[in-house]
C-alpha cells in the first residue's frame, strides 16, 4: 500500500510535473506509458486524457467497470474547478478537519474529490487538462499518474 503524500508532498508535485507542451501525440504516449504501468500491476483501471475540453485519450483495462468512469468525470471535473490534483483538494478539506463533500457545497453526483486526478500544467499556460485514474484505493489512484508524468516527463 503507497503512503498518503502530505499537502506540501502534493503541491511540489504539482510543481514539479510541468510540461514544455502537450500534443495529440503527447496524450498518446502518456496514455500508454500508463497502460503499460497499470498491466505490468495488474491494475483493474480506466485511465482518462483530456485537453481543453477534449478527450484524447481513454482505456479500459480488464476488471475496471463503467463506474470507474464516472468517478474519471467527478475527479475531472474537481480538477478543472480547482486546478489542482483531485487528491490535493480532497486533502486540504480533511487538514481543516472535514470533507469535500460536507464542506465544498457541490454535487457529489458531479464532484469527487478523491485521489487520480492531476492537471496537466503547460510552461507559460497552466492546466490546459487533466490526466486521471480510476480504479485502485485514491493514494494509489494518484501514485500511478504521478509515476506516469514523472517517466513521461523523464524521457
Amino acid at each position: 500500500m503507497t503512503a498518503a503524500p502530505s499537502i506540501d508532498e502534493l503541491q511540489a508535485q504539482e510543481r514539479r510535473l510541468v510540461l514544455t507542451r502537450f500534443t495529440y501525440d503527447d496524450a498518446w504516449r502518456l496514455g500508454s506509458l500508463l497502460v503499460e504501468l497499470a498491466r505490468e500491476r495488474r491494475a483493474p483501471v480506466a485511465i482518462d486524457i483530456t485537453r481543453g475540453g477534449q478527450q484524447l485519450f481513454h482505456a479500459a483495462l480488464p476488471g475496471s467497470t463503467p463506474d470507474n468512469d464516472a468517478w474519471i468525470h467527478r475527479k475531472r471535473r474537481v480538477v478543472e474547478r480547482y486546478g489542482c490534483s483531485s487528491y490535493l483538494v480532497g486533502a486540504r478539506f480533511r487538514a481543516k478537519g472535514t470533507t469535500f463533500e460536507d464542506s465544498s457545497r457541490l454535487d457529489p453526483d458531479t464532484y469527487a474529490a478523491h485521489g487520480g486526478a492531476f492537471p496537466l500544467a503547460v510552461e507559460g499556460a497552466g492546466a490546459i487538462g487533466a490526466v486521471v485514474v480510476s480504479g485502485l484505493p485514491q493514494v494509489e489512484d494518484h501514485a500511478l499518474v504521478v509515476e506516469a508524468l514523472e517517466r513521461f516527463i523523464a524521457a
